[in-house]
């Protein structure tokens, strides 16, 4: 044990006193002490009665008070029979070794029979007695004086205050609890009826009674009641307003004022009404008294009524001697400071919970179980838990779990923290499947190092920190098809989900002509394939060179709004032609808004200009313009079509003579020609026999003469031939 006084062990050779209230036990020189001191601090708190009043003095640690003739002045056994008790080695420490023989509580009629023992009352009384059931229809059976109120379990069946209904509790002791059922009930006069619990049979309503009074003259004014009515409250003697004179006038009559003064006294108890005699009240006291402040600093005519409190504030320090009063007008009785303590206590663990006090505070009243379960107990003052070993517990550990498990690993009571979970972690957040790993809700994990600022500071030590490590992702394979739905493959449950397959999307789009281009993608909650972003390309009407200008659309395309330029038939001119109704346009219309309505430019083969308006294909050989034929000597021409331009002409005679003419005069030139060249060639062959004779010599001059003429000949025979040929 330790002493709260003084943090010291109480040893069995001491003499001690012993709480009758908390039954803790303290050295009797420290008790003495602190009771002389703790009454010394309260009467000096103030100096009118000092050393007059007796003040209690408290307990340690529970606080109960004690009068100052129980100051302890004697070391005693725990029950009281032996004074200055010695140490025996075989006796409870303090103890005397006689039969307790207090007074059992509850009281019962034995005494204890337990050898003289310390701490709480005594135990319940062990005697058997015998004793019927609580509410008495059972037949005695023997029980422990200690519990001898047992029930026999049947229905009590008394009659409840609500005359109605039964107890349908089982059998127990004391009264039976309230009626809990609801009943119609009439109130205290009887007029009115209404549902309301059965405990509370008696109520009144709202209704005044009503009835005539004896009087006969009025009627009962008190709200609901039950039994006569009172007398009535005019028929007695009745006085004047101020009471000053007596009549007895009938009930009906009222009593007039006497006219005196009324000399009531008026709620300040010193001075009277000083109105005529009145009915109700007196007014309040008004006359103008001088009065003192309450603190008597001050003195001010003020009205009767009023009370005058100063501004001043009272400097005087209050109980605990740390806080000023500061009240206004204090009379001088300060009241006690309300405020907290707070100072830290002796074990340094806890602050003071007292209001403020002076002197020094009680020791700490805590104590501090070491073992964590309860089921080994050992009691140290608070602030000694350290120097103590904690007791060793066989029964297991009773901690909550900090982990999410419900329950912890069986294992012994201890004292610090539980060992680490191993158990298997629960099923993971949002999947089916458990965690592969143990439990990992405290893990110690290293805490990061701070960065030194230079060589001169020494690396400390790594610090572990208690830290919830999160589950590592769930690897089981599932079956998933990807978000176009092109294959099945096996995806890891933390990315379980449709994924895509890197694939082309291949949905149809808005359009109805195209399928989407973009890799395989989700299409639910809004995400859609992208529009169609090419242009038309549906085939166009049979002659329409044009493009749809829209966006691919579904559906037939609109009309063609385009300009058609082209050339007409022959080539030259440029037509613009609308292009729908060039496309809609049967093959007659076509070649009508082909033409440019000009004559044709073409040629035909017989080279004249076709006659036609602008046409297509190739220009008609039936050439109806007039052409002259010639006979063959050209002497006789006609006119004819040019489509019958191959028809010869005839000659005449006319024609043959002319003929025979021309031929005799060619065959008279050629005659002349033959005789021209025979007589050059004989002059030649002449000429070519003199230069033979003259032995081959001549002149360089003569020589090259002589050859120039014979090639001005020789030219000039070629010139006749070939004129003779052309004609």
């Amino acid at each position: 044990m330790t002493c709260l006084i003084c943090i010291s062990s109480v040893r069995r050779s001491q003499a001690v006193w012993s709480c009758s209230s908390c039954f803790s036990l303290f050295h009797l020189p420290c008790i003495q002490k602190w009771a002389r001191d703790s009454a010394f601090l309260a009467s000096s708190v103030t100096d009118e009665d000092f050393g007059q009043r007796r003040h209690p003095w408290p307990c340690p640690k529970c606080r109960a008070e004690y009068p100052p003739e129980d100051t302890p002045t004697r070391y005693e056994c725990y029950c009281g029979k032996l004074q200055d008790p010695p140490p025996d080695p075989w006796l409870v420490p303090h103890s005397c070794g006689a039969v307790c023989q207090k007074e059992l509580k509850p009281t019962c009629g034995h005494t204890c029979l337990l050898l003289c023992h310390p701490g709480p009352p005594c135990p319940p009384c062990p005697k058997m007695v015998c004793v019927s059931c609580m509410c008495g229809k059972a037949t005695p059976l023997p029980r422990r004086c200690s519990n001898k109120a047992w029930s026999c379990q049947q229905l009590c069946g008394k009659l409840l205050p609500c005359k109605q209904h039964t107890c349908n509790q089982p059998c127990h002791t004391a009264e039976c609890s309230p009626c809990p059922r609801v009943s119609l009930q009439r109130c205290v006069c009887q007029r009115e009826l209404a549902e309301r619990p059965c405990a509370s049979p008696h109520w009144t309503c709202e209704q005044v009674c009503g009835s005539p009074l004896s009087c006969g003259n009025h009627t009962c004014e008190v709200v609901c009641h039950d039994g006569v009515c009172p007398p009535c409250p005019r028929s007695v003697s009745r006085g004047c307003p101020c009471g000053k004179t007596k009549s007895s006038l009938p009930c009906t009559e009222e009593v007039s004022p006497c006219g005196d003064t009324c000399e009531r006294p008026l709620s300040c108890g010193k001075h009277t009404c000083s109105m005529r005699c009145h009915r109700g009240s007196c007014e309040t006291c008004r006359q103008e008294v001088e009065k003192w402040c309450r603190c008597g600093r001050y003195r001010r005519l003020m009205p009767c009524h009023k009370e005058y409190l100063c501004e001043s504030k009272c400097p005087q320090t209050r109980t605990c001697q740390r806080h000023q009063c500061r009240r206004k007008c204090c009379p001088g009785n300060c009241p006690p400071c309300d405020q907290s303590c707070g100072r830290t206590l002796g074990c340094r663990n806890h602050k003071c919970p007292s209001s403020c006090h002076p002197g020094s505070c009680y020791p700490c009243p805590e104590s501090v179980w070491l073992c964590a379960c309860g089921g080994a107990v050992l009691a140290v003052p608070c602030g000694r838990e350290r120097s103590t070993k904690p007791p060793r517990c066989k029964e297991t550990c009773r901690r909550p779990s900090s982990c999410h498990h419900p329950l912890r690993e069986e294992h012994r009571c201890h004292p610090g923290p539980c060992p680490p979970c191993r158990q298997p972690c629960l099923p993971l957040p949002g999947c089916s499947h458990t965690c592969p790993q143990s439990c990992h809700d405290e893990v110690l994990v290293r805490s990061q190092q701070v960065q030194l600022a230079g060589p001169w500071e020494q690396p400390s030590a790594p610090a572990f920190v208690k830290k919830a490590l999160p589950c590592p992702p769930c690897q089981v394979p599932i079956p998933t098809s990807c978000f176009g739905e092109h294959e099945v493959s096996p995806v890891s449950c933390h990315g379980h989900g449709r994924f895509s397959c890197g694939r082309p999307c291949g949905r149809p789009l808005t359009c109805g002509n195209h399928t989407c281009r973009r890799e395989c993608h989700l299409v639910e909650g809004g995400d859609q394939c992208d529009t169609c972003e090419e242009g038309c390309s549906k085939p166009r009407p049979p002659g329409c060179p044009h493009p749809c200008l829209g966006p691919c659309h579904p559906g037939n395309c609109p009309p063609c709004s385009q300009t058609l330029r082209q050339r007409c038939h022959c080539r030259i001119t440029v037509l613009f032609l609308e292009c729908t109704k060039l496309t809609s346009a049967d093959e007659q219309t076509k070649v009508a808004m082909g033409s440019c309505n000009n004559q044709c430019p073409k040629q035909l083969s017989c080279g004249h200009r076709c006659k036609l308006v602008c046409h297509p294909g190739v220009c008609e050989e039936k050439c109806q313009q007039k052409v002259k034929v010639r006979c063959p000597c050209k002497r006789i021409k006609k006119e004819f079509p040019c489509c019958q331009a191959h028809q010869c002409v005839p000659c005449d005679d006319g024609c043959r003579e002319q003929q025979k003419k021309l031929l005799q005069e060619k065959e008279a030139e050629l005659r002349a020609s033959q005789e021209e060249e025979q007589r050059k060639l004989q002059e030649e062959l002449e000429a070519f026999e003199k230069r033979q004779q003259r032995g081959g010599r001549r002149s360089k001059r003569r020589g090259r003469r002589e050859e120039l003429d014979d090639h001005a000949r020789a030219a000039a025979t070629w010139r006749r031939w070939a004129t003779f040929l052309i004609l």
